[in-house]
């Protein structure tokens, strides 16, 4: 066996010792919980193969990063064609 299991006794139970891997604590935006929220309603089963692999985090991350990135490319011409300054 490779990585033997480690458990703790609560009671007359013994209790798998699991530990998440380090996630960065960077907060989501708007746009990561929103997709968050998407996954959770309208895709669950993607939305818990992502979270019990631990990649649901990075995933929102990169949703939001590109969103804010998209969204800072596409106002100022969007302001220019609404007439804005």
């Amino acid at each position: 066996m490779k990585n033997p299991m480690n458990y703790i006794q609560n009671g007359d139970y013994l209790i798998p010792d699991l530990k998440l891997s380090e996630q960065p604590t960077k907060p989501l935006g708007k746009y990561g919980r929103m997709r968050k929220a998407y996954l959770k309603e309208h895709r669950p089963i993607l939305y818990n193969q992502l979270l019990m692999s631990e990649k649901l985090y990075p995933h929102l991350i990169e949703i939001d990063e590109t969103a804010q990135s998209r969204l800072e490319q596409m106002m100022p011409q969007l302001a220019k064609d609404a007439g804005a300054t």
